[in-house]
């Protein structure tokens, strides 16, 4: 019996072993091949600025404000072709004369006549001033009864036709002046100056060769492409469904391609008064914006006597001001004419208002919510302005908050137990 009683301890024993083994094998089991924590990045609730913005459907182009594509109003052969491509001009600068050695010809025949004329009248005027005192002698003799009517009317009328052929005379100097202008103006048509001070961008035509002016309704290449480059200005097309956002005088910032790393502060001086139709699917209206010497920093609106109160709407003004990390014009850089562009034209802006990455907000306008068990929970919000980065929070959020950022990762979702990642 104490055999029995024995054997059987003894195999509860190694049963219970067995039982204890097994159990801690499954549970280094379950240890080892648990899943990862996931890992997801944060973004803490914060304020700032926020901006509502436009910008433009397709690239925009950098133009010069005056550019001028000269040809002369006559044709004729290039005699002079006194400038470069790349060379800088000054206004009213020779820039090329055709050949006019015919009208130089015209232009000295009418100077010598005009010094002919004024020798004619000359003469013409002395034979008149002695026609005029032999009048008065003879009226006083006539008067005296030394001379008959008759010989008074005789010296009366030479007087007269002496005074008209002085007239005349003086006439035909008026004639020679307008000989000479009429000259000078065929001179003009066959020399091309510079309208303004620029750069002369490209050139058509070599010396020798027939420049032909354009004949209406018929484009050809222009003689000389002037531009001026002191004076440089973004056109970009804005869709018609935001010009109606769009005044003159709002500030933007300037892109461009061929500049990396860099936008420029703008301001848009010309909104087009129609809409351009090419695209029937897709208006747009064409908006000219200034390059600027606006350097706005983050205390802009300070400087500008504006309140920043949570959610205080900024002049036009001083809108896209505060905040803003934008340059001084381009002076240091190759800015040329041609350069595709982009502008972001800012039409309201809220500054110290409560804000959040565009990018955590999910469909419906909820966010994840990252909680201090590491649990993440879903909340509504209410939002405000917003553009592609940046969305304001009106309700549903404190300052503070640590919402996910990475919505895309598999497996974050509500009620998911995750761990903040570190940089």
């Amino acid at each position: 019996m104490a055999l029995s009683q024995h054997a059987t301890r003894t195999s509860a024993k190694k049963y219970f072993l067995y039982l204890t083994a097994l159990s801690l094998l499954c549970l280094a089991a379950w240890y080892f091949t648990r899943p990862a924590p996931l890992h997801v990045q944060l973004v803490t609730v914060s304020r700032g600025t926020v901006e509502a913005t436009v910008s433009n459907t397709r690239a925009g182009t950098v133009k010069a404000c005056r550019r001028a594509k000269l040809s002369s109003p006559s044709g004729g052969q290039i005699a002079h072709l006194l400038v470069k491509k790349g060379e800088r001009v000054k206004a009213n600068q020779v820039l090329l004369e055709l050949w006019n050695n015919d009208f130089q010809a015209q232009l000295r025949l009418a100077q010598e006549q005009l010094i002919t004329s004024r020798t004619q009248s000359v003469q013409s005027c002395l034979q008149a001033e002695l026609a005029e005192k032999e009048f008065e002698r003879a009226r006083q003799l006539q008067a005296k009864g030394f001379i008959s009517a008759e010989g008074l009317d005789q010296k009366t009328s030479t007087a007269r036709v002496a005074h008209a052929g002085c007239n005349a005379a003086k006439s035909q100097i008026e004639q020679s002046v307008s000989r000479i202008a009429a000259a000078h103006a065929a001179l003009d048509r066959l020399v091309l100056r510079a309208p303004f001070d620029g750069i002369v961008a490209d050139i058509s035509g070599e010396l020798g060769e027939y420049a032909t002016p354009s004949p209406p309704g018929i484009p050809t290449p222009p003689a000389i492409d002037l531009i001026d480059d002191s004076c440089l200005y973004v056109s970009a097309p804005i869709d018609e469904v935001d010009a109606a956002n769009i005044k003159a005088g709002q500030v933007a910032r300037i892109t461009l391609d061929a500049i990396k790393g860099k936008s420029f502060a703008g301001r848009v001086k010309r909104v087009a008064p129609y809409v351009l139709e090419l695209e029937k699917q897709a208006r747009t209206v064409e908006v000219e914006v200034d390059f600027t010497d606006l350097q706005p920093q983050a205390g802009a609106a300070e400087s500008l006597g504006v309140g920043v109160g949570a959610g205080r709407q900024l002049p036009q003004s001083a809108a896209g001001l505060a905040g803003s990390n934008v340059s001084q014009p381009p002076t240091t850089e190759n800015l040329l004419a041609g350069y595709s562009a982009d502008v972001e034209i800012v039409h309201t802006s809220h500054i110290n208002a409560l804000r959040i990455p565009t990018q955590t907000l999910l469909e419906g306008k909820r966010v994840l919510i990252y909680k201090p068990d590491g649990v993440l929970i879903e909340r509504t919000v209410t939002t405000g302005l917003a553009n592609w980065e940046q969305t304001e929070i009106t309700a549903g959020l404190n300052e503070g908050d640590r919402i996910v950022l990475n919505l895309d990762q598999a497996g974050v979702k509500a009620g998911a137990k995750v761990q903040p990642e570190t940089k």
